[in-house]
């Protein structure tokens, strides 16, 4: 035979649960930066970039020549007005992304980077190769044959810069991974620390600055070839939903089909490495 539970004993278990089920919803709630699956996230900032040696191959009807471990810099505009005035936004070295949440700790975003790449004049270089231009071409004073000879390239013979610019368009995977805990923060929701990690690959979309020969130089934009890149970053997010984050990004980059000139048969190729640092601002949200 089974006791008879009395009604109120009961009535008194079923307050005691209630009462702690809601009690830890109280001390426990889901903070909005516990997860991110779904969340979109945009950023803009700026970049410093440096770049490893590089072999150009400028090629036409009449010529054919490699200028030899070329050095280039960057061109940077420092703290400037310029990276949020919308008619002057390409002249600085600026950084964009666009990015969605497909789970928690993975994302794949849309990105460009506007790096400057300028191979400063007058500087002798190693040229190997031929220039046999018409003798009415003013550029027929430097007609030859290059032997890996070392020469002048002085501003007649070229000028040339990817400063409209080193444009990389790129598709980014990346990882995201709340380290906040480390530091001993307990609201993720006022401020929240992050470690990103992703890998990319894209295509370059210059406009090329080169004045060859003195000819006029072909000021389009266009696709020259394909870069492939890695990155870590740390991430600072404030109040839910905004962020400051500095990235370090390296990868390889090769232009085989630079326009320079408005002759479509003339052309320039080059590869080579590069690094960046980036520091953007940015928010995240639900749609």
């Amino acid at each position: 035979m089974f006791k008879k539970i009395h009604t109120p004993l009961v009535g008194v278990l079923l307050f005691l649960s209630t009462f702690n089920t809601f009690s830890q919803d109280i001390t426990e709630p889901t903070r909005y930066t516990a997860t991110n699956k779904g969340k979109f996230f945009v950023s803009w900032g700026g970049n410093r970039a440096a770049f490893t040696k590089s072999d150009i191959t400028f090629k036409g009807v009449d010529y054919n020549f490699t200028i030899k471990e070329v050095t280039a810099e960057d061109k940077p505009k420092g703290w400037h007005i310029d990276y949020i005035n919308p008619t002057r936004i390409t002249i600085p070295q600026t950084n964009f992304k666009l990015g969605y949440f497909i789970s928690d700790n993975y994302s794949i975003a849309l990105g460009m980077d506007h790096m400057k790449y300028v191979m400063p004049a007058d500087k002798m270089r190693m040229v190997d190769g031929y220039i046999n231009l018409p003798s009415n071409d003013v550029g027929s004073v430097f007609n030859g044959g290059y032997h890996n000879q070392n020469l002048l390239i002085s501003e007649d013979f070229l000028q040339f810069e990817h400063t409209d610019g080193l444009n990389y368009v790129y598709l980014e995977f990346a990882r995201h991974d709340d380290i906040s805990s480390i530091f001993n923060i307990q609201n993720t929701d006022k401020f929240q620390i992050n470690i990103t990690e992703g890998i990319g690959a894209g295509v370059l979309y210059p406009k090329t600055n080169t004045t060859l020969f003195g000819r006029d130089r072909y000021d389009e934009f266009h696709v020259s070839g394909y870069g492939l890149s890695i990155a870590a970053g740390l991430n600072l997010t404030f109040f839910k939903h905004f962020f400051i984050q500095g990235d370090l990004r390296g990868g390889y980059i090769n232009m085989g089909n630079i326009r320079t000139t408005r002759n479509a048969s003339e052309g320039a190729s080059q590869y080579f490495f590069f690094g960046e640092s980036v520091f953007s601002l940015g928010g995240k949200f639900r749609i």
